[in-house]
């Protein structure tokens, strides 16, 4: 095991699932939601994609560090930058029922209007980077891993705060996690 890394057999039962969506606006005199942060129970929602969910579940709270974040870019990565989706499930269908959850109230989640980069930043893996043409200095800006921590970072601040006050609801009536024998 490496530093920074955890037992993949022990489960974090505080994790957390970020991902990125279409743009919507939840009344007019808000700013577009495009980023959520669900708890990673969540996905055992009875009305999100079943198995899907719970194999998403599984892959996100197996070996992580309670309170972590993680980005789906980062699932995406360790699945073979995707290759291997298939056989977790449907993440599409899985995050656009999630935001469902989340637009009807049956979930509590962070609903975030992340900037260009910072949503581009968590769409990418953990080791890439975004360019970014700036017209004013006529320069192409690189922004990497370090820029994306930074971004986590600060989503982390707000959910710190959130969470301190109350406990993210994942929603009623969830679904037994896999059991996976260790």
């Amino acid at each position: 095991m490496t530093h920074g890394q955890t037992d993949d057999s022990a489960r974090a039962t505080d994790t957390y699932l970020l991902f990125a969506h279409e743009a919507y606006y939840p009344d007019s005199a808000t700013q577009e939601i495009n980023t959520t942060v669900v708890a990673a129970d969540s996905l055992l929602h009875p009305q999100v994609r079943q198995p899907d969910g719970a194999r998403m579940h599984d892959r996100l709270t197996r070996g992580r560090r309670p309170g972590e974040i993680i980005p789906l870019s980062t699932l995406t990565h360790e699945l073979d930058g995707g290759a291997s989706w298939p056989s977790v499930g449907d993440w599409e269908t899985v995050t656009t029922d999630l935001v469902q959850l989340v637009r009807t109230g049956e979930c509590d989640a962070l609903s975030l209007g992340l900037p260009e980069i910072g949503r581009a930043l968590v769409c990418v893996g953990p080791n890439s980077h975004v360019r970014a043409f700036d017209a004013a200095t006529d320069q192409v800006i690189t922004y990497g891993p370090q820029e994306r921590a930074a971004v986590l970072a600060q989503v982390d601040m707000f959910l710190t705060g959130l969470v301190a006050e109350q406990e993210f609801w994942p929603g009623d009536g969830l679904l037994l996690p896999l059991y996976r024998p260790t």
